[in-house]
């Protein structure tokens, strides 16, 4: 499935991809792999992060056009008492539902794709230069790969990311099992990877390893 945004956005971005000394590179990984333990330790070194779990919030803020069509379409029962869209009933219904997470997916996505490009833009206007890594969990899935100059995979064994999952989250195994395999292998998606970070051991060797990413990712600017 291809992430859909418009022609108009596209090549608002494409501009800013092609004429300007900014990298663009996306951090992606399973569930719970540590992408965003990463992506803390990206920004202490001097890159910019943009994360797509809070640019999905920022789409759906109340009032949004992406906001009126999702309570149009699902009720508003999926509401909390401040109106935002409670992000965990809306994931219990369209992880039985494939229809209705299409139907989500379709609304959601050309507005997160159209905040993601404003991001970049702003960024952009202050830092001609800048190293920007985007969090993007189904980054692959959603085969948004030609959007970025590079992919950085976060790697952790499937045995690992089920017990991280479970502890962080605090469910069952059953549970855990059940979301993982609903995403694509994290086997599968290191074959699409530039950079791969292994991130099954300790703070300090992924420290490291991020630290050698870095440096990389600074020559290739």
């Amino acid at each position: 499935m291809k992430f859909p945004i418009s022609n108009y956005t596209k090549e608002r971005y494409e501009a800013i991809k092609a004429g300007n000394r900014i990298l663009l590179i996306g951090l992606t990984g399973g569930i719970a792999s540590g992408k965003s333990t990463v992506a803390q330790f990206l920004k202490e070194l001097g890159g910019v992060i943009i994360d797509f779990d809070i640019l999905a919030r920022q789409a759906v803020r109340p009032g949004e056009k992406a906001w009126s069509e999702i309570v149009e379409y699902f009720g508003e029962e999926i509401l909390l008492d401040n109106k935002e869209i409670d992000r965990k009933k809306m994931s219990e219904i369209v992880f039985i539902d494939a229809e209705k997470r299409k139907k989500l997916e379709g609304v959601t996505h050309p507005a997160i794709g159209e905040e993601f490009v404003k991001e970049v833009e702003k960024i952009a206007s202050r830092e001609k230069d800048a190293i920007i890594l985007c969090v993007v969990p189904l980054l692959i899935e959603c085969s948004m790969q030609d959007l970025f100059h590079g992919i950085a995979v976060i790697y952790i064994p499937r045995e690992e990311q089920s017990r991280r999952l479970m502890e962080r989250d605090g469910i069952t195994r059953d549970m855990a099992i059940k979301i993982i395999s609903a995403q694509m292998p994290i086997d599968e998606k290191i074959g699409y990877a530039d950079f791969i970070i292994n991130n099954e051991g300790s703070l300090d060797e992924t420290k490291r390893q991020t630290q050698g990413l870095w440096d990389k990712l600074r020559e290739m600017r």
